[in-house]
């Protein structure tokens, strides 16, 4: 059963989420912070170590309007750079709304742990690309 690993690229922080094709779902795992203002390399590389994943999602921001959000540039750095360090595929999923929807599936949890939020949208960033 084939395994990805979702990212859900922020600035300041990275949800990731695990998922599979079997089933077309996925989990939230953790949210990572920056180091130095740069992806924390060694924790990714510890997540890949151990989920052996076949493929990485990474989220593409889009404005409603269909323009690429401020922060797409920057997504897609991440992508190519995950790419060029593990030699995964990688790919982009659109992550229109999934922060907004994050935060209304996850309720005062998400208000007690604003972390919880990236991680869940990564989850729903990688369901998008399952099951397209």
């Amino acid at each position: 059963m084939p395994v990805l690993l979702g990212f859900d690229y922020g600035t300041h922080k990275i949800g990731v989420a695990v998922g599979q094709t079997l089933t077309g779902t996925a989990n939230p795992l953790t949210t990572l912070g920056m180091v130095k203002q740069k992806p924390d390399w060694r924790r990714i590389e510890a997540l890949l170590d151990e989920w052996k994943p076949e493929a990485i999602v990474v989220g593409h921001p889009f404005e409603m309007t269909d323009r690429e959000a401020n922060n797409a540039a920057a997504a897609k750095r991440f992508a190519r750079q995950l790419h060029g360090r593990y030699r995964l595929p990688v790919h982009l999923a659109d992550e229109r709304l999934t922060s907004r929807s994050a935060w209304e599936a996850l309720g005062t949890d998400a208000a007690k742990d604003p972390t919880l939020v990236d991680a869940y949208a990564a989850k729903l960033i990688l369901e998008t690309w399952l099951n397209d």
